[in-house]
């Protein structure tokens, strides 16, 4: 399994394009907090222009993008609340002349039952949605609808303009676009949207007359995995990456998934090793340790977590490990202000994590055959 480290963002930017230069896609799964926006940024930055200001050759989508839309929930009367465009945006080029409702409304009704309307003069949208009554449904306009809606709505406005970009000869407002930088549009979508989002977004990046570069980015297992499936990955061509932190210095590391779909629990159990081995480990790693312990039971049928812990009948350190991980998991431990684990919970963590690692049979190339770490005599 490949592994490259970088000193910084703007080193793994400039990478990312140089491999771009023969590849159509890049794909990559990041925890929250590693860098996945910043890195978009710095992507994105590459394609100014030092001396032409309006020169620029990312389309991207990420949390900047979310913020070009701001709501006016009208405080005074409660009535006409909208969503507001932000016009100064080159984002929105062509927004007035090239009827977007009418391009995103089909895309909008795979994950949606409400509708809107965009006012171009005024730069805002509204929405509204059809609600039954006495005489069988009325229309409500005004309507202010949910973060999750409204993410999707985002990301469906997203996609009617690289279907411009894909539509567009060069002459359009969008012929500058040569690559697109996609990083977590599905924050609150469900796994059922997140599946749908991953095949659409896919076979439309894939089209045979595409020329689009793209490189998408996410913290998301489930649609990691589906866009996996769908992008076919070309013999022996390294496209599919996970992104961490390097531990042994201040910048990053790619590791190369290999051929086969990328599995999040086994990169989040190599992560944990390698915490482990370095004696940084910290409270929020006990929630890791638990989802990977949750999709271990569901893949082998169990109906809970503390099947894949070792308990047998005369094993009372099983039971007692069982209850450890339930009750230190349940704490909202924060990935972006990590807390030091008290001694002790290292030395029982240290005992579950390796007990797991070789009960089940993971490829032993990614665990260091060295003996486990010492652990305190715990009384």
């Amino acid at each position: 399994m490949s592994v490259q480290p970088f000193t910084d963002l703007p080193a793994l930017a400039r990478h990312l394009r140089d491999e771009l230069d023969d590849k159509k896609f890049i794909l990559l799964y990041a925890y929250n907090g590693v860098g996945k926006t910043r890195l978009s940024t710095e992507f994105k930055n590459l394609g100014k222009g030092a001396e032409d200001e309006d020169k620029r050759d990312t389309l991207y989508f990420n949390a900047f993008t979310e913020d070009l839309f701001s709501w006016d929930n009208d405080l005074d009367n409660d009535a006409e609340r909208v969503l507001k465009i932000n016009a100064e945006s080159r984002f929105f080029a062509g927004l007035d002349e090239m009827e977007m409702d009418n391009r995103i409304r089909p895309l909008l009704d795979r994950y949606a039952d409400f509708d809107f309307r965009i006012d171009t003069d005024k730069w805002e949208v509204s929405f509204s949605r059809e609600v039954p009554d006495d005489d069988g449904h009325r229309t409500e306009d005004g309507i202010k609808v949910s973060r999750g809606e409204e993410n999707i709505f985002i990301w469906c406005f997203f996609l009617a303009i690289v279907q411009l970009v894909l539509d567009d000869d060069g002459s359009g407002p969008y012929g500058w676009v040569k690559y697109i930088y996609i990083d977590d549009p599905i924050s609150s979508l469900d796994d059922q949207n997140a599946v749908a989002v991953a095949t659409h977004l896919a076979r439309l990046l894939k089209a045979p007359e595409s020329q689009l570069k793209t490189v998408i980015s996410t913290h998301h297992a489930l649609f990691f995995n589906v866009l996996c499936n769908e992008i076919k990955r070309k013999k022996n061509r390294r496209d599919r990456f996970f992104l961490a932190r390097d531990r042994s210095s201040p910048g990053y590391i790619l590791r190369d998934t290999g051929d086969t779909p990328f599995f999040h629990h086994v990169a989040a159990l190599t992560e944990l090793y390698e915490a482990e081995r370095s004696g940084e480990l910290y409270t929020h790693h006990f929630n890791m340790l638990r989802a990977i312990l949750e999709k271990t039971a569901g893949f082998h049928g169990y109906d809970n977590f503390s099947a894949c812990i070792r308990q047998d009948d005369d094993d009372l350190d099983g039971v007692l490990h069982a209850r450890l991980v339930n009750i230190l998991s349940h704490g909202n431990y924060s990935l972006y202000e990590p807390r030091e684990m008290l001694e002790e919970n290292k030395d029982y963590f240290r005992r579950i994590l390796h007990d797991f690692i070789q009960r089940y049979p993971f490829n032993p190339a990614l665990f260091p055959s060295e003996a486990p770490a010492e652990a305190s005599s715990i009384s």
